[in-house]
């Protein structure tokens, strides 16, 4: 059970920790807000978290594209 909870946290996209950073606020806060929301709208902000996501995933793929873009030819 820890492990999926560590990867719940830890790998799960990112999104979460993302936006604590560029916030300034603490990834637990984030977490428990987002929960909170999901309830009281009937869980429509996963689709705002899968769309953050998708975004986040092609951000990192660009920049290490930028890095090394002979390795992505």
């Amino acid at each position: 059970m820890n492990q999926l909870k560590d990867y719940i946290e830890w790998q799960a996209f990112g999104v979460c920790t993302a936006l604590g950073e560029k916030m300034g606020i603490a990834t637990t806060r984030i977490r428990m807000w987002f929960i909170y929301i999901s309830f009281l709208t009937l869980g429509s902000p996963v689709v705002i978290y899968m769309i953050a996501a998708f975004w986040l995933n092609i951000k990192r793929y660009i920049f290490a594209a930028r890095r090394n873009p002979l390795r992505y030819l």
